[in-house]
């Protein structure tokens, strides 16, 4: 499984840069991950188009991160990778800037999830996502990592 996680704007914090990294390399074990700080909410678009790529176009399964979005569990989010495994299609999961995203970048989305009805700084929400989708993979793995509750 291909994941792209992409952000709008630079870290500006070390320890946001360190948990980042360190939530990327666990999650390679499961599958090809990628972590992305792109200019604007256009890069992110463009990337999701396959726009950005030096080789053949491959397009991504945009799912943007909103309060509004689907709220899951843990297992549930399992689930959702599990069943995106049988279709191909990379996924980008993007955090937008400060101001959220467009409605043009919610109808180019094929999902919309949400962390939960609290708004949260982007760079927290971005670590908060990956802590999540590590947690999700061990889920699948039956890795001890998650323990319920």
């Amino acid at each position: 499984m291909k994941i792209k996680v992409a952000w709008v704007g630079k870290t500006k914090e070390p320890a946001v840069q360190a948990l980042t990294d360190e939530y990327l390399k666990r999650i390679s074990r499961y599958a090809d991950v990628a972590g992305l700080a792109l200019k604007d909410e256009a890069a992110i678009l463009s990337l999701a188009a396959g726009e950005r790529q030096r080789q053949p176009k491959e397009r991504h399964k945009l799912i943007l991160l909103d309060s509004r979005g689907s709220q899951f569990s843990s297992e549930e989010l399992a689930e959702f990778l599990e069943r995106e495994q049988v279709n191909a299609t990379p996924l980008l999961f993007a955090i937008g800037g400060s101001d959220g995203f467009s409605e043009e970048a919610r109808r180019q989305a094929r999902f919309t999830l949400s962390l939960g009805k609290m708004t949260l700084p982007h760079e927290l929400a971005r670590v908060v996502l990956l802590e999540q989708l590590y947690r999700a993979f061990t889920i699948l793995k039956r890795h001890p990592y998650h323990l319920g509750h």
